[in-house]
């Protein structure tokens, strides 16, 4: 187990001494290619922007240079292998950007931030971008302003298109937020986004896609992690760094269902590691709080949080329009786990995301509607076994839902158990009554359905 500090450069130019100490391994992380073109997809990101008539700030370029680090961070670092109990790691960033004061101001709420979506323990700090750096962005005369009034991430997911469809059927023009990633789900996003704009071929609509990607080996001696906490964290900052060129006062629509939001731990051995927080009240929060203090004027909001998926599904502002690319959308956390089986990119129908998916679809349509095609798609052809991946979720649910179907006072406990509901206190009532709803709705999926060990 060892600490690990990544330190940001600009080119081979800026050889500024970044101190380790005795127990770090320093990792260099180059931020250029060529002689200023800015790598890991941010050159990209900007000349997509400018081509919309989008000019991001310079505190938005350094948001997403520190999204950068942290994403090669959580990413390149094993946590089996770099950590004493294999998660927690503990990392140092070394950040070049345009306001080192400003940034160090905001440091501890960044801090925060990342320690409570990992698990990690983060230390950061920040120094001055190198002269040749100093303005990123150029701002050029356009002949029409950008069209766009509306920013929202734009995953692939279910609950992202439902996102865009809504905004679209308001009559508003969504700039969709993409990061491009693992490889089927990249496919998902491009899909649906191309059916949208030959359905809404009258809007202006349009999206920005971050390709941002770390070589394995990235940190020497060091294998990389698969579980992505941090992804979120790169999703947001893609977003508010498109979002600060597009005008004051702007909200970032983060769409998902208050089930998942929540994810309040099904069982005991979901807590910690287990239980993702990419969307959790007091996440959203923090970041408001986090652009406040680096005078970003916009907030972050999740127009869903009220809502489960179903209902998401069923008040659908185009219900045909959903019906017809549902199959297209991606919720499955591992899609590619089925070739061991020989099938292709698909659902496999069992896990977390997958369970919530087919019980919404069914509570908005009615069961037998759902087109998607699923690894496993029959849960009652035989009993699962609890102690392989296939029947885990399955079981967690059901010890979720008995418990709370004898003691539905408990759903006013649960809700706090992922983090912190601080900012929340009016609405305690109302994100346990969505937790309820929620289960009930996966309730309805797997009624009769078998579990048992092998």
């Amino acid at each position: 187990m060892k600490r690990h500090l990544i330190a940001g450069h600009f080119g081979p130019g800026d050889q500024i001494i970044i101190p380790s100490n005795d127990d770090e391994q320093l990792t260099r992380l180059e931020l250029v290619s060529g002689e200023k073109s800015l790598d890991h997809g941010i050159s990209s990101a900007l000349t997509d922007l400018n081509r919309f008539g989008v000019f991001p700030s310079e505190i938005g370029v350094d948001l997403l240079v520190v999204a950068a680090h942290v994403h090669a961070a959580d990413t390149r670092i094993s946590r089996a292998e770099q950590s004493q109990d294999s998660w927690t790691r503990e990392i140092r960033l070394v950040v070049p950007v345009s306001d080192p004061d400003l940034w160090q101001a905001a440091a501890r709420t960044l801090t925060i931030i990342l320690d409570f979506l990992t698990g990690d323990r983060w230390t950061l700090g920040f120094r001055r971008r190198p002269e040749r750096f100093v303005n990123i962005t150029t701002r050029t005369a356009t002949l029409f302003p950008a069209p766009f009034d509306e920013v929202s991430l734009f995953s692939g997911g279910l609950d992202s298109l439902i996102g865009a469809i809504d905004l679209l059927e308001s009559g508003r023009t969504p700039l969709l937020i993409s990061h491009a990633g693992e490889g089927a789900t990249s496919d998902a996003q491009s899909e649906l986004f191309g059916k949208l704009k030959q359905h809404y071929k009258g809007s202006s609509f349009d999206r920005l896609r971050v390709w941002m990607t770390f070589p394995n080996g990235l940190v020497k001696g060091v294998n990389s992690e698969n579980t992505t906490r941090g992804r979120s964290f790169l999703f947001f900052a893609i977003g508010v760094f498109a979002a600060s060129g597009i005008g004051s006062n702007f909200i970032l629509r983060v769409p998902e269902n208050g089930l998942i939001a929540l994810n309040v731990p099904l069982d005991p051995l979901r807590l910690g590691s287990n239980s993702t927080r990419t969307t959790h009240p007091f996440y959203m929060s923090r970041w408001n709080e986090f652009l406040g203090e680096l005078g970003i004027d916009g907030r972050v909001e999740n127009p869903y949080w009220d809502k489960t998926k179903g209902e998401m599904t069923g008040e659908c502002a185009n219900d045909p329009l959903l019906k017809a690319l549902v199959a297209d959308s991606l919720s499955c956390s591992s899609p590619s786990k089925g070739r061991w089986k020989g099938h292709g990119i698909e659902h496999c129908g069992y896990c977390l995301p997958c369970l919530i998916r087919r019980a919404a679809l069914d509570s908005a349509w009615g069961p037998g509607s759902d087109e998607t095609i699923y690894t496993v798609p029959d849960l009652r052809a035989h009993p699962l076994d609890t102690q392989e991946s296939i029947g885990k979720q399955v079981r967690s649910f059901q010890v979720a839902i008995e418990r709370l179907r004898r003691k539905p006072e408990l759903a006013k406990l649960l809700i706090h158990k992922p983090g912190s509901l601080c900012d929340e206190i009016t609405r305690l009532n109302q994100l346990a009554d969505v937790y309820m709803r929620g289960l009930n709705e996966v309730a309805q999926l797997i009624r009769d359905v078998e579990t048992r060990p092998s």
